[in-house]
């Protein structure tokens, strides 16, 4: 292995961890050329991720990194999650995280189907979250509380169902609350744009490349997990 190669290696994991931009035409474009020109430089790399659980996606000539699964020193825990994006209940984050699935499959629904949609507004992710829930909700009179304590699609689906669609003060501005369908929605979305997934145009929302690149190459294949982790019974 030659040093100066395991320094190139470090540089492209440094700016990338910091979150920098890695692109050809970017300011750090040599590195770029480094690890796709490189292979060593491209082995040490692939190594160094591995080995601290995080994955390296390429999209239009740019390298994004996301946290692999359990990540607990470059991703979230559940904890973190709550209180990072403002909820207080593990119910009111896992209908987060159902909200964050919904605007998934807004732009992408498999390997084969990748909708180039521009933007996407608040009111189309209410409307798909409502329609996905509906079918836990057609019952609703049948579920006792004990029931409805549960972690799960239900319990969700009962939250989601309870939620006024926005309130009286938020019918024109919509603020970012526990208080409504829409508010919810505005949560998931702030927290989206802090990770720099999305940004907010004139109520719009924008995916960023680094929303399009973790999509493309992340969410087929964890895409289910979203089921697993709503369906957890524990308590909150």
């Amino acid at each position: 292995m030659e040093m100066k190669n395991l320094e190139k290696a470090m540089d492209i994991y440094a700016k990338l961890i910091t979150g920098e931009d890695v692109s050809r035409s970017g300011a750090n474009g040599s590195l770029y050329d480094d690890y796709y020109g490189n292979a060593e430089v491209y082995e040490i790399v692939g190594v160094i991720l591995k080995k601290l659980n995080l994955s390296i996606y390429e999209y239009k000539e740019s390298l994004f990194l996301s946290a692999g699964e359990g990540n607990r020193i470059f991703g979230y825990t559940n904890e973190e999650l709550k209180k990072n994006i403002g909820v207080r209940y593990n119910r009111e984050l896992y209908l987060c995280y159902f909200i964050m699935y919904e605007i998934l499959l807004s732009f992408y629904s498999d390997s084969a189907s990748y909708q180039f949609k521009e933007y996407i507004k608040l009111e189309n992710v209410m409307e798909e979250v409502t329609k996905a829930l509906s079918v836990f909700t057609k019952d609703i009179a049948i579920y006792d509380l004990e029931e409805e304590k549960q972690e799960s699609f239900r319990t969700v689906a009962l939250l989601w169902d309870e939620l006024p669609a926005s309130t009286t003060e938020e019918q024109e501005d919509i603020r970012a609350s526990r208080a409504s369908k829409a508010s919810f929605v505005k949560l998931t979305f702030n927290f989206l744009i802090g990770e720099n997934l999305f940004v907010e145009v004139n109520k719009r929302y924008y995916p960023t490349e680094r929303f399009q690149a973790v999509v493309e190459h992340y969410f087929e294949e964890y895409r289910g997990q979203i089921y697993d982790a709503l369906s957890n019974e524990d308590k909150g």
